[in-house]
């Protein structure tokens, strides 16, 4: 007759076991920063980056340590990666949210209703005054002639690729596309200006439209092209089984339905290109006046003037530099606002 073993005095079994408390990673964060602080001071490091890099390095490690004395070594190599995701993250933020703050902080100054409806005119850069109104005007010209001659051509390009393109043109468009996606934008410049000097022409404000338009198209049709992959080929089988031609198909159920992510792309492809200065340089070459007709004479744009206005070395110029730079990024992101609204206004809905 076999007893069974008592159980009674035994521990329950569980698959867990310690852990550390929610708090740890808060706790070995602040002693990191603490002990890389005063490693740096006593060093005599004089840089942030320095004991901020010291700091993240000791993160990582007392993460590991600590986590492989209390849990596993396991447990530990995982919070190891998660921390090291974390530091990546904040490298990353730190310096964006330095460089936004630091805009704001010295563009305030002269930023203002004046500054945004004036042109500098016969201000002198030494001399304050002034304003962007004919930088903002220009920006606007060259940035929505490029937009209209880069959004169609990009998304008929990629509809071709997606619905149509088979065989050596596909591929010999799909690779012409990729090279253009790594163009540097001073060789759009210089291409388009090639072509101003081969036709004896003159700076004017729509060459610098063709140059944005060159460095534009590539990121509209590799955007278009992956939201016209993302519509389930079901819905173009049931279009075509109901007799309905390609073209229609296209035209009512694929571009409807990707709608909101080819529009979000070329939102995104014009944030792009708002900041380019280099194009601008050598086609527009700039103008302290109001020039509204893009097709005549040389015309300002926000970057150029941010590029003239602190190259002039003079306490007033970099004010306004500082400011027109706060004017970019806030039209860079309201065109980024913008878009994430459409994306969620388009995308597919599900349930009630």
């Amino acid at each position: 007759m076999s007893t069974a073993p008592s159980l009674a005095g035994k521990r329950p079994s569980t698959l867990r076991g310690a852990s550390l408390p929610k708090w740890a990673p808060w706790a070995i964060g602040a002693a990191s920063i603490a002990l890389g602080f005063g490693i740096s001071t006593a060093a005599g490091l004089a840089s942030d980056i320095q004991w901020a890099l010291i700091a993240a390095l000791l993160y990582v490690i007392g993460t590991y340590v600590i986590s492989a004395w209390i849990e596993n070594r396991r447990q530990a190599k995982d919070r190891v990666v998660t921390s090291m995701v974390w530091v990546a993250f904040l490298l990353a933020v730190v310096p964006l949210a330095s460089l936004v703050w630091s805009t704001v902080q010295r563009g305030i100054k002269v930023l203002d209703g004046y500054f945004l409806t004036h042109s500098m005119g016969v201000v002198a850069d030494s001399e304050p005054g002034g304003g962007i109104y004919h930088a903002i005007l220009g920006t606007l010209e060259q940035v929505g002639l490029a937009t209209l001659i880069a959004a169609p051509i990009g998304v008929l390009t990629a509809i071709y690729l997606v619905e149509y393109g088979r065989g050596s043109l596909a591929r010999a468009v799909t690779f012409f596309v990729d090279v253009m996606t790594g163009i540097p934008s001073i060789v759009a410049g210089l291409f388009i200006l090639s072509i101003m000097l081969m036709f004896e022409m003159e700076p004017f404000g729509f060459a610098g439209s063709l140059a944005l338009a060159i460095l534009m198209m590539p990121v509209v049709v590799r955007s278009t092209e992956e939201m016209l992959k993302l519509v389930p080929n079901e819905l173009r089988e049931a279009s075509l089984a109901l007799g309905v031609p390609k073209w229609r198909t296209i035209m009512k159920v694929v571009l409807p339905t990707s709608l909101g992510g080819i529009i979000t792309g070329i939102m995104l492809s014009i944030a792009r290109i708002a900041g380019e200065t280099a194009p601008v340089l050598l086609l527009v070459f700039g103008s302290k006046f109001i020039n509204s007709n893009p097709f005549d004479g040389a015309q300002a744009s926000l970057p150029l003037y941010i590029y003239q206005q602190y190259g002039s070395g003079e306490a007033p110029a970099y004010d306004r530099a500082w400011a027109a730079s706060l004017t970019l990024i806030a039209f860079v992101m309201i065109l980024n606002m913008v878009a994430r609204g459409i994306a969620r206004w388009k995308a597919p809905k599900t349930g009630r």
